[in-house]
């Protein structure tokens, strides 16, 4: 659900990206309880068109970062997201040119499942770019409420004038120096401490991984970024053997790429999509070439999305019946796709009937 929220500070991070913070009313306060890693879409209306994106929020979940005594049930009094400049990107282009204090925008109730609850345990990741915004969030909150937690974060940017959160991770790692460590790579510009410069391949991944931290032992990784090096790592730590349940990761930017190849063809007239949401359900013709969520769209203006690319997990619902043909997937766990579960964004009706659940 979209509540609408006035913008109470834009802080520039570096020459292309910048901070929004939200304030957030009392009243709203539980709506917006977040859990460290989720993200909010933010929506506005420039000449009558809906533009909708998704941003991970940053903060960690602390009393002193807006939340309660308790650091969660009552809720954020502010809410804090980065945002990187992307070339003819409408939202960003706002964002860093137009955007200011006492602005009001309408922003969603956080969701996303790329969250690591504090709990004692070895944790490791790998991100790249803004992929670092919402693994500062998991981090800042893990060493400040688990005692127990210890991280190893391995980042990656082009040039140290484009590293987000920099002073954030710094002041990170001088607070607990023995239960985190940093290692950074910069792809486009030599540093004097740190890795070589250069991409972080999956090769080099194996190579690096193991003289970090005992990859073994590690209860889970979080891999944030571009696809590119999130598959990398994905590709090293299998290498490695470690086991896919441990292994968590969000895309943060997916360039074109042909839709998957697959044998079921959708519907070419279209079919009917029957859909639960909010607890009430419907049942709407899809027209030929329709996903599943463009029907539900034309008749239930609430379904959730962000993206439609089938990166953020937003409108994730389960297949109740039927078939659909899911041409990306970015977002959803194996075991998520095992259990029933497809993005409505990219799923197209391969039967003449599909039903899907979007509360469950």
């Amino acid at each position: 659900m979209f509540h609408p929220l006035r913008v109470t500070e834009v802080s520039p991070l570096t020459d292309d990206s910048v901070t929004i913070a939200f304030e957030v009313p009392e009243e709203l306060r539980a709506e917006y309880r977040y859990a460290p890693g989720q993200h909010i879409a933010i929506r506005r209306f420039a000449d009558g068109v809906e533009i909708r994106r998704t941003y991970s929020l940053c903060d960690p979940v602390l009393p002193e970062e807006g939340f309660g005594s308790d650091g969660v049930e009552s809720g954020p009094r502010t809410l804090r997201v980065g945002v990187r400049l992307v070339e003819q990107g409408e939202f960003s282009t706002y964002a860093l040119k137009e955007l200011a204090a006492g602005d009001v925008l309408e922003v969603m109730t956080p969701a996303g499942r790329f969250v690591l609850e504090p709990r004692p345990g070895r944790f490791a990741a790998v991100v790249g770019g803004s992929g670092i915004t919402p693994v500062l969030s998991q981090i800042g909150t893990a060493l400040a409420r688990e005692p127990g937690a210890s991280f190893c974060l391995v980042r990656s940017d082009r040039t140290a004038a484009s590293t987000m959160f920099l002073e954030e991770v710094a002041d990170l790692k001088d607070r607990w120096p023995d239960r985190f460590h940093l290692v950074s790579a910069l792809s486009r510009e030599e540093q004097q401490a740190g890795l070589p410069s250069g991409r972080l391949d999956a090769e080099r991944l194996t190579a690096l991984l193991p003289a970090l931290t005992p990859v073994a032992a590690v209860d889970g990784w979080y891999l944030c970024g571009p696809l590119g090096l999130v598959g990398a790592a994905e590709r090293a730590l299998r290498t490695l053997g470690v086991p896919r349940s441990r292994v968590h990761q969000e895309i943060f930017h997916v360039d074109e790429v042909p839709a998957a190849v697959t044998t079921a063809e959708p519907i070419p007239g279209g079919g009917t999509v029957r859909a639960t949401l909010d607890g009430r359900g419907g049942q709407w013709p899809s027209l030929a070439g329709e996903s599943v969520l463009e029907t539900v769209l034309r008749n239930r203006s609430d379904a959730p999305y962000a993206c439609k690319g089938g990166v953020c997990g937003t409108c994730r619902t389960r297949l109740v019946s039927g078939e659909v043909r899911m041409d990306r997937n970015y977002a959803l766990e194996p075991e998520e796709t095992e259990a029933g579960y497809v993005l409505a964004c990219q799923s197209h009706p391969v039967t003449s009937v599909v039903e899907v659940d979007f509360d469950a």
